[in-house]
Formats: structure tokens, C-alpha cells, sequence
């Protein structure tokens, strides 16, 4: 049993609210090179179809805990550009203050088996998505580098479960979610999907069982809901528990390969192209949309940079789990808020999408996090 990582290779600001608020603007350049140009390449963090990340942002320096500082997020993925060791390089926009002891979960391969390098300390990323989920999450903002991460201040936990053509199994997501959990994760972000052949919780019993310790032990799992554009969501972010992503586009329609059905929980951006959705005006099927852009390898896996090829419900799941770190350095939910706590926060401040109320194409609506963390 496989498991696939969750990618498809393939004016923005809204008017400001009457109530005055604090909002952070970033120098980061993004590809313009030029002091607060990463606002022409993520969409998905500005207000109107995105995050609303500026005000978020504001509302965490207000309370004294910038980008979410304090809080630790596992990125169960291919693993991350965190260090320059052998051949691997780290990523200049990876803070190395920033990161916690992560681990390599990917076993060891025979002949003709998954290409891992065998189970060790040191969770590098050969693939390029475990780089690019994490740097969502929490990229270093305001350094004058690349783009910006949403809980930029968080602590990354790096988990390498998949391997470099981004396949994992069962037994290894497994040991990631138990060491996420033992090793002091808050919130545990898995961007992969099982895929069809697995449509029951009953086929993976491992990974239900570790998902269950996460949340007895207090922490929130964020999964990507899949990209298989099927009417019911994929394994794990089905699992019971889990909070399941869909993918929204720019134009805050659902994504023409997003997962959906009544297991959804919330839909947060993917970027790509927008689903057929008759009744919704701003969908727009058959328009060439923007991607997720975040700094990882470009091209060459010694050579870093913001690619255009990067959309699925992997890149939604990010921004879920990074706002949710951001809420519970905000102190709205108390010291210790639960995992229902956060996934009930969310939700309830996610603006609404399509029919009026929660619907399976979209969940509670999109992720907010400007309004999540609001006092």
C-alpha cells in the first residue's frame, strides 16, 4: 500500500474594512526583486480569495507573538532543505533558528523498491514538495528573501515519510505521527494522499491508531482532502478526526482536481484552475489561474528558487495548519486549546463559499485567518 504526495505538476488586495486594524507588510521581494513584491506572487495570502495573512499578521505582533512564535508544527512530507550536508542544500529562506531535531522515516530500499535512503536522523528533501509545503507554513517573512511564510515565526518539526518520487506506505506515516507527537507537535500536517485503492479506515489501521494518540495527546492533524476530483475525500484526511483541505483557486472556486463530498471540513488555496460550477459566477472553468508559489528547488536540487508548477490540495493544507498555529499563539483559545477547539475556531471564521452555510464542495467556507485570529 502507497501513498502519493498530494501535488499536480501542471489588482489582488480587497478594499479595507471601515474598523481600523493592524495589518504587516512584508519587504520580501518575491520574483519582482523589488521590497514588498512577494504581494504579485502569493495571492493566496492577501484578502479577497486568499488568507487575508497581512492581517493575521498584524493581529500575532499585536498580541507579542509574531508569525506565531512559539508553536511547533510536523510536516510529515518528502522531507525538507534544512541544512547543507553531502548534496543537499538548505534552503536560503529556511531559518535555522526555526527548526527542530526532525527525523527520516523513508525505510530502506531493496532493488526495484521505493528509491529511500534508509531510516537516520536527517529528514533532507530530494524531492522538492516537503520544501515547498513546509516554507507555507512558515518560509522566513520580512528578511528581504524570497516570499513569505504564514506562521512564519513557528517552529518547523521537518518528518521525512515519502520518498523522492514522493510515495510513502503505512508503516512509516505511522512512526512519523508518533515522533510529530512525541517530540512536542501542535499541529501535525500531512500533504499526501492514499489514493483510491483505499476507502475504508479499516485498510489502514496503523495510521488510525497514531491519528487517535495525536488527538488524545492534544494535537490537531491537517490533511490534504486529494486531488482525484472525486466526490468523497481521500485517506488520510478522511480518517476521523483529521481536519480535511480542499483546494480553492484565485478565483475562490473550488479546483478543478479537489477532492470534496460530506467528509470535507474547509477549503483553503491550491491555486490551479477552477471547477465547472454552474450557479457560481466567479468560476471561471477553461482560465489559466495562478499556482502556489513558495521557494524551493527550481529546477536543480542545488539551486532554489519560486517555481510556477506547484497547485493541489497539498499546497491548501499548509495554510490550515499555519493558521492554526497562529491561533493558538494569539491566546483567543486559552493556553492549551484543544484540536476541536482550533478545527471549531476555523471554521466558524471561514468566509463563506457557493450555496449559503457549509456544503460538501467547500466545507466550512475558506480558511480566514485574518478573522481566525482576531481578538
Amino acid at each position: 500500500m502507497r501513498v502519493l504526495a498530494g501535488l499536480i505538476v501542471a489588482s489582488l488586495l480587497a478594499a479595507a474594512p471601515a474598523q481600523a486594524q493592524t495589518v504587516f507588510a512584508p519587504d520580501d521581494p518575491g520574483s519582482s526583486g523589488q521590497p514588498g513584491g512577494w504581494v504579485n506572487d502569493q495571492w493566496n495570502f492577501l484578502p479577497g480569495t486568499g488568507v487575508d495573512a497581512p492581517r493575521a499578521w498584524g493581529n500575532l505582533i499585536a498580541k507579542g507573538r509574531p508569525g506565531g512564535i512559539g508553536v511547533r508544527v510536523a510536516v510529515l512530507d518528502t522531507g525538507l532543505a534544512y541544512a547543507d550536508r553531502g548534496r543537499f542544500r538548505r534552503s536560503p529562506d529556511i531559518s535555522r533558528f526555526r527548526l527542530a531535531r526532525g527525523r527520516d522515516f523513508c525505510p530502506h530500499a531493496g532493488p526495484g523498491e521505493d528509491p529511500c535512503d534508509g531510516e537516520d536522523a536527517y529528514p533532507d528533501d530530494p524531492n522538492g514538495h516537503g520544501t515547498h509545503v513546509a516554507s507555507t507554513i512558515g518560509e522566513a517573512t520580512a528578511n528581504a528573501i524570497g516570499v513569505t511564510g504564514l506562521a512564519y515565526g513557528a517552529t518547523l518539526l521537518p518528518i521525512k515519510v515519502l520518498d523522492r518520487d514522493g510515495y510513502g506506505d503505512q508503516q512509516s506515516i505511522t512512526a512519523g505521527i508518533r515522533y510529530a507527537v512525541a517530540h512536542g507537535a501542535q499541529i501535525i500536517n500531512l500533504s499526501f494522499e492514499f489514493g483510491t485503492l483505499v476507502s475504508s479506515a479499516r485498510q489502514i489501521p496503523l495510521v488510525l491508531s497514531a491519528v487517535k494518540h495525536a488527538r488524545r495527546r492534544g494535537v490537531l492533524v491537517v490533511a490534504a482532502a486529494g486531488n482525484a476530483a472525486q466526490a468523497r475525500v481521500a485517506y488520510p484526511a478522511a480518517l476521523p478526526g483529521v481536519v480535511s483541505v480542499g483546494a480553492v483557486t484565485e478565483d475562490g472556486c473550488l479546483a478543478d482536481y479537489s477532492d470534496s463530498g460530506p467528509g470535507l471540513d474547509i477549503v483553503a488555496p491550491g491555486g490551479g484552475d477552477d471547477a465547472l460550477r454552474p450557479g457560481e459566477p466567479q468560476c471561471r472553468p477553461g482560465v489559466a489561474l495562478r499556482p502556489i508559489v513558495q521557494m524551493t528547488y527550481a529546477g536543480s536540487k542545488h539551486r532554489f528558487g519560486l517555481p510556477r508548477d506547484y497547485v493541489g490540495t497539498s499546497m491548501a493544507a499548509p495554510h490550515v495548519s499555519a493558521a492554526a498555529a497562529l491561533v493558538i499563539a494569539s491566546g483567543i483559545l486559552g493556553p492549551k486549546p484543544t484540536p476541536q477547539a482550533l478545527e471549531q475556531r476555523l471554521k466558524a471564521t471561514a468566509r463563506d463559499a457557493g450555496p449559503p452555510g457549509p456544503d460538501q464542495a467547500y466545507g466550512a467556507g475558506i480558511l480566514d485567518a485574518g478573522a481566525a485570529t482576531a481578538p
